[in-house]
């Protein structure tokens, strides 16, 4: 390896690791972008009450560059979806021999353990804040797919690293949940899954993708043959709603017409799993249309993702990990895939990267918004950078004693 690619490999390890133990020192917890009804002066006021007033607060919080959440009352909190991430990452990263102490491991499950929904017999997760959408107002902890499908994904990361049968047990579980509460057919044989509640039979083609993934993945390992049927009507639904061009809005509601980065991501990579545990080539010609669509219409020349496909802003983290993400599980779909996957990687230290250790939260045209935020942005890049570190040492295995010398010599992680 040459001085100029070793130089790169470094600095991927060295963010990797700064950024774990900023995470590990702020105890996987911190504000999130949509936390703004957690506000306990906010609940005190009449105005809490108002869908209107709900809706309002929050994007202005949002978009605020400023952090007020202490004066309105809104503490950091752990996320089971940011634990998720995390507990991914780690696994990833211990597969490569450079993750010290299987400790950190353990205690992720735990953390992940102690936030399943109350007051319900599936192992299920949902946010540690309470939304408002257009029309409903989801509490605090309900479960929805979203969050319980990164959570059991992460289980079954543990269990096939572990062997650990209660972790698939839980992955088991959630599954479920899904099916029994969220998984809907309705008179004309479309088939779905309800998001953000039970009773909504949206038709939001990422949950039902990410859905789908995860039941082809729970029959796979468990032998559970009850789940493949319902995933495969479900991705054929929302297979089908791709565009010509190999687009998908984000849902088929008038509301939903967008077509943004990184839920285009999450469709590929869960179409990919979908093949792979079912067995099946079905969706090959979807996933051909819709990288080819993504990897066309996503980046600026300098490496910048852009946040929708018809427009650059806002220039955000979330859509930097998750194009790291999608390039390197899809990179053998395209030879710019892995150069374009380290230009996002650069782009992101230049622009996002701050030295003491996290990543800002994303770039408007006229300022920056520089807030941290630990689900948004901080796990979400941990699971980037676990991927970027997982393709370098695969392919530089016999260079790369530098990484465990970063934790002899730097003592990043004290666990």
């Amino acid at each position: 390896m040459n001085s100029t690619a070793a130089k790169k490999n470094n600095r991927i390890v060295e963010t990797a690791f700064s950024l774990l133990n900023y995470c590990q020192q702020n105890n996987w917890a911190g504000y999130d972008p949509y936390d703004a009804l957690n506000s306990r002066v906010f609940n005190l006021t009449p105005f809490s009450g108002s869908r209107i007033c709900r809706i309002a607060i929050t994007q202005i919080m949002k978009r605020l560059p400023v952090n007020i959440r202490p004066l309105l009352g809104i503490g950091p909190e752990q996320n089971p979806k940011a634990l998720a991430l995390f507990l991914s990452s780690f696994i990833k990263l211990s597969r490569l021999g450079q993750l010290p102490g299987e400790e950190l491991i353990s205690r992720m499950i735990e953390h992940l353990k102690a936030l399943r929904a109350p007051s319900t017999p599936y192992w299920c997760w949902g946010y540690s804040f309470p939304w408002q959408t257009r029309t409903n107002l989801v509490p605090r902890g309900y479960p929805n797919l979203v969050c319980t499908v990164f959570s059991a994904s992460a289980l079954l990361d543990a269990y096939e690293y572990t062997g650990d049968l209660h972790c698939l047990e839980m992955a088991v579980s959630a599954a479920d949940y899904i099916l029994d509460e969220l998984f809907w057919t309705d008179e004309d044989a479309v088939s779905g899954f309800s998001y953000p509640l039970p009773n909504l039979r949206a038709r939001v083609h990422n949950a039902n993708f990410l859905g789908a993934a995860l039941f082809c993945r729970v029959a796979h390992h468990s032998g559970e043959k009850k789940f493949l049927v319902p995933a495969l009507d479900v991705a054929r639904y929302s297979a089908d709603r791709q565009h010509e061009d190999g687009s998908w809005d984000y849902g088929e509601f008038s509301t939903q017409r967008w077509v943004d980065n990184f839920h285009t991501g999450f469709n590929l990579c869960a179409l990919r799993d979908i093949n792979r545990y079912a067995g099946t080539t079905e969706f090959e010609p979807h996933i051909g249309k819709g990288y080819m669509f993504y990897i066309d219409n996503f980046f600026r020349q300098d490496g910048a993702p852009k946040y929708f496909h018809n427009r650059v802003y806002p220039l955000d983290v979330h859509s930097v990990a998750q194009s790291i993400i999608t390039l390197l599980e899809l990179k053998d779909r395209d030879e710019r895939s892995v150069p374009l996957a380290h230009k996002v990687f650069g782009w992101a230290m230049e622009n996002l990267w701050d030295d003491r250790g996290f990543y800002y939260y994303h770039i408007q045209p006229l300022f920056k918004n520089k807030l941290s935020y630990m689900r948004w942005s901080q796990a979400w890049m941990m699971s980037a950078l676990s991927h970027l570190l997982e393709y370098v040492q695969r392919q530089t295995f016999s260079d790369m004693g530098c990484i465990s010398d970063i934790f002899n010599n730097k003592n990043i992680l004290k666990v």
